[in-house]
């Protein structure tokens, strides 16, 4: 098991109930891959150093979790898929 960080940007069009789903849908991914969510971080509306599928703000949620390393390929292929989230960053902590 390793120890990540994984940063999202959600579309700010989101309202709090879209943001809190997105949160559990991602928590249920890791979860199914056998790893735990060990912190999640909102850090609010921020604005972007350049548009991102036009847009000028976006939302930062920044988990703290642990996870197989096999299961990070696929937590990335589902976060590509998943609309709201308009970028994201998973990194391995030391």
């Amino acid at each position: 098991m390793r120890k990540y960080e994984l940063v999202c940007v959600v579309h700010p069009d989101q309202d709090e109930a879209a943001l809190n789903g997105i949160i559990e849908k991602i928590k249920g991914w890791i979860s199914e891959a056998g790893g735990s969510v060990d912190k999640v971080d909102l850090w609010g509306r921020k604005r972007l150093a350049y548009a991102i599928r036009k847009q000028q703000e976006g939302q930062y949620v920044l988990f703290n979790i642990t996870l197989p390393p096999t299961a990070a390929a696929a937590l990335d292929q589902n976060l590509r898929f998943l609309e709201a989230v308009i970028r994201h960053m998973l990194t391995v902590v030391d």
